[in-house]
């Protein structure tokens, strides 16, 4: 079984509608209004209750993109809001934990510069996003991302083993962060070729009506 691109079926022409209600969108909608309950959870200490929201969190990352391609419906809306939600809600739980002490300084700066350079780079270039596939790269570090924090919060459980869970919890976010920094890495060269492959068609990468999806 698939874990990426898990639920694409060979025998459907896949069509991209412009629906905004649709079941992977919906449960995209709950993720975001799970990310503020998550942050009362770990303000208030409630580190149990906090890890079963992340970990349902996580898990509607790959059900929602696994209902969308098993039953066609991908929609020109959830393309966008999807990755929206996985960067808004791996922003702010890195921020919440390690605002609480929770998780070490580097998991924010690992996480929030390489966004930045990016960002900047796509404003510069295109003025908004390039519109680029998302990598397989860029999969597994999320991946490794929302497997590390739940298992960083469960170690802040009494009675469960800490400092075992807190080294695995600590070696998968540093392999996420070194696969975000790869994935920004890579991004950033798929701008580039991009910007260039316009310019060299005579496209203003700039004039989006003239190269983005409508």
């Amino acid at each position: 079984m698939r874990l990426i691109g898990a639920g694409a079926r060979d025998d459907v022409d896949y069509v991209v509608t412009d629906r905004f209600w649709t079941i992977p969108n919906g449960i995209t909608l709950i993720r975001f209004c799970l990310v503020p309950v998550f942050v009362w959870q770990v303000v208030t200490e409630q580190y149990l209750s906090a890890f079963i929201v992340l970990a349902v969190l996580s898990s509607t990352d790959w059900v929602d993109g696994y209902i969308a391609r098993r039953f066609n419906q991908i929609s020109t809306v959830g393309q966008w809001l999807d990755p929206l939600a996985d960067r808004l809600s791996l922003v702010v739980v890195a921020v919440t934990l390690v605002a609480t002490g929770i998780a070490p300084w580097w998991l924010v700066v690992g996480l929030i510069v390489p966004d930045c350079i990016l960002a900047a780079a796509a404003l510069v270039m295109f003025r908004g996003s390039p519109e680029l596939e998302v990598t397989a790269l860029g999969k597994i570090r999320t991946a490794l991302l929302l497997a590390g924090t739940p298992v960083l919060l469960l170690a802040q459980v009494p009675g469960l083993a800490e400092a075992p869970l807190t080294v695995a919890a600590t070696v998968l976010l540093a392999l996420g962060c070194l696969g975000h920094v790869g994935a920004a890495g890579d991004y950033l060269v798929g701008c580039v070729r991009k910007y260039r492959e316009l310019t060299a068609r005579g496209v203003d990468p700039r004039d989006r009506a003239s190269w983005a999806t409508p």
